[in-house]
């Protein structure tokens, strides 16, 4: 179901209103847990909900993990000392269930309103304490997307995009994180996506440009998501994949729009995609973040998947208005949001972005 922005504006109206007066910093109502400042996206989401817990005399605190579960945990357990009554997290720890069991425990033991975001935990987590929920997208559409524009692409210039003629794209993905849920169907489904619409017109599946790599991916090993990975990655890669020895790399798909970030600035020192005359390789990312859209719009880069940011904080607003009124339940006023059928999860849609 897709939202509908003026009954959601509405009932954000509403909810806000019961919102007692702001200040912020240790006393907080509302204490915002991010797993790190530094990645784009969450950025814009942090950005966005400040300026709404803001407009609506909330006080609140954010928190940076700094991509350290211990340091985060901890965090938690500080503001519920202090006496959060809504706790916001963007959880650091996605491999397994441990960290969010321990952090839910936390907030059911106090009696504190517990919303998970962005990073998903699992179905169990969520229905093991009544009031607590999940804001975030389907992991696995951001994947099909992605793998429908890559397809798209190719499809419409396949000859272009097939440097050494020899029938079949040569591609390097990049993966951001080992054991998260979005990094492992961004990169499952991209290709499957992809490779089923190519086959489907009697063209050869995508090939990793590595035979030799049995998982068809790099990863950031720090799982940043990071554009340092990236670029790092592809410099190593074009002093020996390249036009000269026949062998370059025809296609870039990445898990979010940071790492294409990072791919795209050694193709460009490699004299790629550059604009005018210059040889294009296409490259794909996540997030449609402004850095991405203005590479879009420059040429250097053809497509990403837009994540809503603005969608996601609204629905993040909603929540935590409800949590701070004691005459309403947690998912109250999300009749017009995308809700599992079977948990609290609220679902932000993905879209294509391609200028």
């Amino acid at each position: 179901m897709k939202i509908r922005v003026g009954a959601l504006l509405l009932a954000l109206i509403l909810c806000l209103s019961v919102f007692t007066a702001c200040g912020g910093g240790g006393d907080a109502d509302v204490h915002v847990f991010y797993y790190t400042y530094s990645d784009t996206y969450v950025s814009t989401v942090r950005s966005t909900l400040d300026s709404k817990l803001t407009e609506a005399g909330v006080s609140y605190q954010d928190y940076d993990g700094n991509g350290n579960q211990t340091t985060q945990t901890e965090q938690i357990r500080t503001a519920i000392t202090k006496g959060a009554k809504a706790l916001l997290v963007n959880i650091v720890n996605t491999g397994s269930d441990d960290a969010a069991n321990e952090i839910v425990g936390l907030a059911r033991d106090a009696g504190v309103p517990l919303i998970f975001f962005n990073r998903e935990v699992s179905d169990t987590v969520i229905k093991s304490y009544d009031n607590c929920a999940y804001v975030g997208t389907r992991s696995e559409e951001a994947g099909i997307l992605q793998g429908e524009m890559v397809g798209e692409y190719l499809l419409s210039h396949y000859n272009a995009a097939d440097l050494n003629g020899d029938g079949v794209i040569s591609y390097v993905l990049f993966k951001g994180e080992e054991g998260n849920n979005e990094a492992i169907y961004r990169t499952k489904y991209s290709v499957e996506k992809a490779n089923e619409m190519l086959m489907a017109e009697g063209k050869k599946p995508l090939r990793f440009y590595d035979t030799s790599n049995k998982n068809g991916y790099l990863v950031d090993q720090n799982g940043l998501w990071s554009s340092a990975a990236a670029n790092d990655y592809m410099n190593t890669i074009l002093a020996s994949n390249n036009a000269a020895n026949k062998n370059m790399i025809e296609l870039v798909i990445c898990n979010n729009d940071s790492m294409a970030e990072g791919a795209i600035s050694a193709l460009n020192a490699a004299g790629y995609n550059t604009g005018g005359n210059s040889p294009t390789i296409p490259v794909f990312g996540v997030d449609a973040t402004e850095a991405a859209k203005t590479l879009i719009k420059n040429g250097k880069m053809y497509g990403t998947v837009q994540q809503d940011a603005v969608g996601m904080a609204n629905a993040l607003a909603l929540l935590t208005g409800n949590a701070l009124d004691e005459s309403k339940g947690l998912m109250d006023g999300t009749e017009t949001l995308s809700v599992d059928d079977t948990v609290r999860k609220i679902r932000i849609p993905y879209g294509k972005y391609v200028g």
